[in-house]
């Protein structure tokens, strides 16, 4: 008599399936709605940010633009006040560029298809991919963050995610796995598993419907995977930042449209080596009081940390050269509504009160 021998798990997309509609998040306020502008503005604001800092966001953003052509409308320093703290500030220009395409490119509705989605400005294959299957029901790979470290633990994916060889076999596993049916609970629910289940650290095993052929948990892997970034040194820079205060208000310049925090206002800034004194009577006609250093401020970007070193500086004179559009006086507490940088909007807020 033979001994009975164990089934088989039923498909990893039906298990994620189910799981989702159990266990997974069901009450997000995009989940509520098949509007791809409101699927499309959820799935920018959620690239490398968390779920609870994009709920306090959202609902802002669409009560100032309740739909597509509103935000196409807008002027660009509009939707950067509004996103003022929510980071990657590029993600901003690219919403803004991508609402005034989908207007002009294509009438005001998106494009259904994850191909033609990936076409606007910010919205790559992963992404484009999340908005078909929500809005449309489309069928399509996804490959975020917390989807990577799902199948990356799952199938044993060992290498840097990010390096283009192991990206590719996820790309492949990931295409592998969809399932016929039930596109839009497959793609939430491998969101949900990996923000919630197969987490970065402290991962809870018991809790996954797809554990009992996770090669990472067969073979002790879990801490392993995903592999690390290879290290490298992380650059720094560093930059004097002026706090010029006249009257109770400060100056503020608008940064240029490429680079960081793009388009936003900011403080002045300067080379650790230049001459204040100078800088101000050249760049804004100014002649300066007294300057006061402030202790440093550490920030750090993707690639690179930032140190910056604020002065405080009083304004004894000034001529019109400091009146200009791509400078504004502001009062402090204006300035906390401004489309500030956020380490610079707390520096302001921060700053002792004379």
């Amino acid at each position: 008599m033979r001994a009975a021998t164990a089934a088989p798990p039923r498909p990893f997309s039906a298990r994620i399936v189910a799981w989702q509609r159990r266990h997974g998040r069901h009450d997000l306020p995009w989940q509520q709605s098949r509007d791809p502008y409101r699927i499309w503005l959820s799935e920018i604001m959620l690239q490398q940010t968390q779920v609870s800092t994009v709920l306090l966001y959202y609902e802002q953003f669409l009560a100032a633009f309740p739909d597509v052509r509103a935000l196409a409308a807008a002027p660009i320093g509009r939707v950067l006040e509004l996103w003022a703290g929510l980071g990657y500030y590029r993600r901003a220009h690219h919403l803004h560029a991508a609402a005034r395409a989908v207007v002009d490119r294509h009438g005001g509705s998106f494009p259904r298809t994850p191909e033609a989605l990936a076409d606007l400005p910010g919205v790559g294959r992963s992404t484009a991919a999340a908005i078909a299957a929500f809005a449309f029901g489309v069928r399509g790979a996804i490959l975020d963050g917390n989807v990577k470290r799902v199948l990356t633990r799952h199938r044993g994916i060992e290498g840097f995610p990010g390096a283009a060889a192991v990206n590719g076999r996820l790309w492949t596993a990931a295409t592998a796995l969809l399932p016929v049916r039930g596109i839009e609970n497959y793609t939430q629910g491998l969101m949900d598993l990996g923000a919630t289940v197969c987490t970065r650290s402290t991962p809870r095993c018991d809790a996954c419907p797809v554990v009992e052929d996770c090669v990472a948990r067969v073979r002790g892997l879990i801490a392993r995977l995903p592999s690390p970034r290879p290290r490298r040194a992380v650059p720094k820079r560093e930059l004097k930042v002026l706090l010029i205060e006249r009257a109770g208000e400060f100056l503020f310049e608008r940064r240029p449209a490429t680079g960081i925090w793009s388009g936003l206002w900011s403080l002045p800034e300067l080379p650790v080596d230049a001459d204040v004194a100078d800088a101000l009577r050249g760049r804004f006609g100014i002649e300066a009081g007294a300057i006061d250093a402030l202790a440093p401020v550490v920030h750090g970007f993707t690639h690179f940390t930032l140190t910056l070193h604020p002065l405080r500086i009083a304004v004894r004179r000034w001529r019109p050269r400091a009146e200009s559009p791509e400078c504004v006086w502001l009062a402090r507490d204006d300035a906390m509504s401004a489309a500030l940088p956020a380490p610079i909007k707390r520096l302001v807020r921060d700053l002792p009160r004379n």
